[in-house]
């Protein structure tokens, strides 16, 4: 009976050999640091599967704020583009009124009329004008 008990003995010794050898072989992949680290903070540290889910109405939260903090930022931006692009428009046009307002004043002198008129063949007056005055008796 002894030889049965030590055949026993021996084949389980050799089965958790043949399984650490097993295990042995198997290459073990090492997590990185910053993997480590949230495995760690999820099985083991504050936060657990129940209190994300807990957390997920306040997550949705600051993810719609910051959704409408990017949108602010973006008309912001747009507003901009915007106020500038009028500005050169307005700076545009007050030059093209200026310009306009000089050469209406230029061919409004008296000469420059003269000169137009002339063509049609009507004259400066040299004399002062005459006044006429009738007498209803």
């Amino acid at each position: 009976m002894n030889n049965q008990f030590k055949k026993r003995i021996k084949e389980q010794e050799e089965v958790q050999e043949q399984e650490e050898l097993e295990t042995v072989e198997e290459p073990v992949k090492e997590d990185g640091p910053t993997t480590a680290f949230f495995r760690k903070l999820f099985t083991e540290g504050v936060v657990s599967k129940e209190s994300a889910t807990d957390m997920l109405p306040f997550l949705i939260f600051l993810c719609v704020l910051g959704m409408i903090y990017i949108a602010n930022s973006h008309m912001a931006v747009k507003n901009i583009r915007d106020i500038d692009k009028l500005n050169k428009e307005v700076k545009e046009l007050s030059w093209e009124y200026k310009s306009l307002k000089a050469d209406l004043m230029f061919k409004s002198k008296l000469t420059e009329v003269a000169r137009k008129v002339d063509t049609l063949g009507i004259k400066e007056l040299i004399e002062p004008p005459k006044k006429i005055i009738i007498n209803r008796k």
